[in-house]
């Protein structure tokens, strides 16, 4: 584990956190396919005041189809050339919270700027629970294999050890709702004051 990291390991909280905050950076929410980057980043941004934003969704808007056809017609370079330019684009905005693709943060162009911009939180799930959240979606383009629970496992294997590189991490529990990694999230949060202060 990274020692950059701060981890909140805590049971789901009793109650919400009665102070007001604003959030000064861009907050970046990474992690695997199914550990619950966007919805916990809407909520997050409902809980701070500020827009909500996805990576994935501003290219799909952009290309008038989906990123399962981006990745078939285009391929997957092309499809990480127009994620980076779109990131920074959306990191330039100001202070809110954006949730990027799975594959977003291996790459070092975008870390980079994830990190000069604001900072990265990781939402660390488990295996097991990653699979439960994603098995029966069709939309996952790198999951489109004969045993989509081994490419699954492989991708995890390839990938944690960069996405430990994040600023922050929370990890994600079955027994979790959205709202209770919300909480978990902003106490993070709250040990970044650059990032999140009190008012």
């Amino acid at each position: 584990m990274c020692p950059r990291s701060q981890t909140l390991r805590q049971g789901a909280a009793n109650g919400r956190d009665s102070v007001s905050y604003r959030l000064r950076k861009p907050v970046t929410v990474v992690g695997m396919m199914g550990a619950g980057k966007t919805a916990v980043g809407k909520s997050l941004a409902t809980r701070l005041g500020v827009p909500f934003l996805d990576s994935d969704a501003e290219i799909e808007a952009a290309a008038n189809m989906s990123i399962a056809e981006v990745f078939e017609r285009d391929g997957e370079a092309f499809f990480r050339d127009r994620e980076a330019e779109v990131i920074a684009r959306l990191l330039a905005t100001g202070p809110m919270v954006l949730s990027t693709g799975g594959g977003a943060f291996l790459a070092e162009r975008n870390r980079a700027a994830i990190s000069e911009a604001g900072v990265s939180i990781w939402l660390r799930a488990d295996l097991d629970l990653l699979w439960q959240r994603v098995r029966h979606k069709a939309t996952r383009p790198l999951l489109r294999t004969p045993d989509p629970r081994k490419t699954l496992g492989e991708i995890y294997a390839a990938r944690e050890h960069i996405y430990a590189l994040s600023d922050l991490a929370v990890d994600a529990d079955a027994r979790y709702s959205i709202s209770d990694m919300t909480d978990h999230v902003v106490r993070v949060l709250k040990t970044r004051p650059d990032v999140l202060e009190a008012r």
